[in-house]
């Protein structure tokens, strides 16, 4: 006798993220069951693409993240507290033209890195669908949209911890994104001269699952 298998349709909807003691709060929109980008692609790139990725870097292997790369992070990002992110976030640069590695001052939790420009706007999180949101106004922080253009050249990035994600919610699983060979895995230790390209399966040298 046949099986019959259960299709799910991919739904964008939002999850909700915080530090370890709760000062900082996110509200992130993912599209699951995840459909992972072309090994060849740009992450994000020209088209774009959701990741969830693992970087062999010296900065990100240390303190362990795992990236969530969203598509058009002014839509897919909103920052609850605090609403002055790089003013009341602790931050690691390694250059001074860098990435932000942004951490909270009180736990030590990093739950996003961020370059570019944000800004402060009204939203209804009830109409996003954010359980727990009620309707009316909420005062958020996102990217800024104009002239977001992703890619560190066009100053423009925003990765998520997804270990800062909050666990039990429907669909975010990250021991399943690791079985079902949905993480991509940079190399940008750089070993053997230039980064090995980009792959799913098993992470590069030095990299972790």
């Amino acid at each position: 006798m046949a099986t019959e298998t259960t299709t799910i349709t991919p739904t964008r909807r939002p999850f909700r993220g915080s530090c370890h003691c709760g000062f900082t709060k996110y509200v992130i929109f993912l599209t699951l069951p995840h459909s992972p980008a072309p090994e060849s692609a740009p992450v994000p790139g020209p088209e774009p693409f959701q990741a969830f990725a693992r970087c062999n870097c010296t900065i990100c292997h240390k303190i362990g993240t795992l990236h969530v790369r969203v598509p058009f992070a002014p839509d897919d990002f909103l920052l609850l507290s605090p609403l002055d992110p790089l003013a009341e976030l602790g931050t690691y640069k390694r250059k001074p033209d860098g990435f932000n590695f942004l951490f909270c001052k009180n736990c030590g939790t990093r739950c996003f890195t961020f370059m570019g420009e944000g800004e402060n706007v009204e939203v209804d999180l009830g109409k996003l669908g954010v359980e727990g949101g009620e309707r009316g106004t909420t005062k958020v922080w996102r990217p800024k949209p104009e002239g977001w253009k992703e890619g560190r050249a066009n100053g423009c990035y925003l990765s998520v911890n997804g270990h800062s994600i909050e666990a039990g919610q429907d669909g975010f699983d990250i021991g399943t994104f690791v079985d079902k060979d949905w993480v991509l895995y940079y190399d940008y230790r750089e070993l053997h001269g230039e980064a090995r390209p980009q792959k799913y399966g098993t992470p590069h040298e030095f990299g972790a699952y």
